[in-house]
């Protein structure tokens, strides 16, 4: 499958304007890694999750397969980026402990990122996708924001895109663990937010077809539901995160202990789950 590159032209905007992802995400992910060895970021764009990731983890692979997104990437000494699609990393087998793919799982060939993800994997390795679609500010703005995205700019969206939409519904063959839920934050003032509305696909596709900028035309309604435009508002981001285990596979030993003693992986993880709910709260 042709890698589908509708990012390299904004890489740099995308850099500056893209949320961060919440610390709490990544501490619960590596509560449920079978080590905090290995991670890869996959589709890491900007590296906004590999950099969250290293504050976890020992080590993180970061790839993607656009080398302008790789070139514009954070930065960081536990972080190795490389360019690579998610279906063919040169990740050796059997050594990562986690997957996290973060507002990409969309964009990719499932069928044979499934695959790779399977051969990358520890036995009892966890794979995470997360994605989130419009941001929530306040009434007013989040009105003109949603009209933009699906009237002004709708039509430019990659078919991929809709995915988003039904993410939850997304083909996931692991095993699936029922995460709490996260969401991303920031405080934004207006150039931040059209910042990060021209770094969307869709916009910069309705710029190479029309040669007009679309947000021209919600400009003056942002001005006006915002005031002041130095004014920081707080903007959320709600997460939809799935979660999935690679089983371990049960080894055959001389001395076996009774079906009814022996913890199986999936209720190690699910008191994992209970365990970091716990101490969440």
């Amino acid at each position: 499958m042709r890698f589908k590159d509708h990012f390299s032209r904004q890489a740099a905007n995308y850099a500056k304007f893209r949320p961060r992802y919440p610390r709490e995400m990544f501490e619960y992910l590596g509560s449920l890694a079978p080590s905090r060895k290995l991670a890869w970021d996959c589709g890491t764009g900007n590296g906004q999750a590999a950099i969250g990731l290293a504050s976890v983890f020992d080590h993180v692979i970061a790839t993607d397969a656009s080398d302008k997104q790789i070139a514009n990437a954070e930065p960081h000494e536990r972080v190795e980026y490389r360019v690579a699609p998610a279906e063919n990393s040169s990740i050796k087998s059997g050594t990562v402990d986690l997957i996290m793919v973060a507002q990409a799982l969309h964009w990719f060939d499932l069928d044979p990122f499934y695959a790779e993800a399977g051969r990358v994997l520890k036995p009892d390795g966890v794979l995470a996708a997360s994605a989130y679609n419009l941001l929530q500010i306040e009434p007013a703005i989040d009105e003109i924001v949603n009209r933009y995205y699906h009237e002004v700019v709708g039509p430019f969206w990659p078919p991929e895109r809709k995915l988003v939409e039904q993410f939850a519904d997304l083909p996931f063959p692991f095993h699936e663990i029922d995460p709490p839920e996260f969401e991303m934050t920031a405080q934004w003032n207006l150039d931040h937010l059209v910042g990060y509305l021209r770094s969307w696909s869709a916009t910069q596709r309705f710029m190479a077809a029309k040669g007009a900028d679309p947000l021209e035309q919600i400009t003056d309604e942002l001005r006006v539901a915002w005031g002041n435009p130095q004014q920081a508002r707080s903007v959320i981001w709600p997460l939809t995160l799935r979660v999935g285990v690679k089983e371990m596979r049960r080894r055959l030993t001389s001395k076996k202990t009774p079906n009814a003693q022996r913890p199986t992986p999936n209720a190690k993880k699910n008191q994992r789950c209970l365990d970091f709910a716990r101490h969440d709260k």
